[in-house]
């Protein structure tokens, strides 16, 4: 079946979450979060994640905003970083204005030249995304951005998989799905969605009953695999 759409994970896929602890690092106001940027940023992402699996196992449904600051509360205690609400709300803004890959334009634009549908498929509200979107300049090159606040859950529940499949219709092996989530890869792949891994850290194939059928170290090569 020829891939009609192009489904993309937003953070960490199109948008780098590492991206506002970095850049608050280089504040003059932050000197304690310069050595530790990182960790915060790992710890942050973890918590966040882990935290939407949480609520969605117990369907105790909040909004990803919400999740995002209660992921950097821990974080922050965790790196004795904690009772700073000038750091914490640096952060917070930054996460509206998180920088796109690199290569992220480029490649958008070459899928729509090439007659695709494109797509954001996210855990983020529609607010945060919006944000993002706008931020990083790529709102004209995408048909829809769909948040799991229209089904009120989280990935990889098969209702938010469902959006795509409501919005643009034909079958599910029409669809190339690309996140840099091991996990959120291999649900869409057991849903019936192509899928791509975006594996930027190098990291192991998640032990789980259904495997990506790409594994990528970036974005670039997305126009060539939906072409083929």
């Amino acid at each position: 079946m020829a891939i009609t759409t192009c489904v993309f994970d937003a953070y960490g896929t199109l948008f780098d979450v590492a991206a506002a602890a970095r850049q608050a690092a280089t504040e003059p106001e932050f000197p304690a979060l310069s050595d530790k940027w990182a960790e915060v940023a790992n710890h942050w992402r973890l918590k966040q994640l882990q935290y939407t699996w949480l609520r969605a196992i117990t369907g105790a449904h909040t909004d990803f905003w919400t999740v995002t600051q209660e992921g950097l509360d821990w974080a922050l205690e965790a790196c004795a970083l904690d009772g700073q609400p000038a750091l914490r709300q640096r952060l917070l803004d930054l996460y509206w204005e998180l920088q796109a890959y690199p290569e992220v334009p480029q490649m958008l634009a070459a899928l729509k030249s090439a007659g695709l549908q494109t797509a954001i498929l996210s855990n983020g509200s529609p607010q945060m995304l919006d944000g993002a979107v706008q931020s990083a300049g790529i709102g004209d090159v995408l048909d829809e951005v769909l948040s799991v606040e229209r089904v009120g859950t989280f990935k990889p529940d098969s209702k938010v998989y469902d959006l795509v499949q409501n919005r643009f219709g034909g079958p599910r092996d029409a669809v190339l799905f690309v996140s840099s989530n091991g996990w959120d890869a291999a649900g869409a792949s057991g849903y019936g969605f192509v899928t791509a891994w975006v594996n930027r850290a190098g990291e192991p194939v998640d032990r789980l009953p259904w495997r990506p059928a790409h594994i990528l170290s970036d974005l670039t090569s997305i126009p060539d695999l939906a072409r083929a």
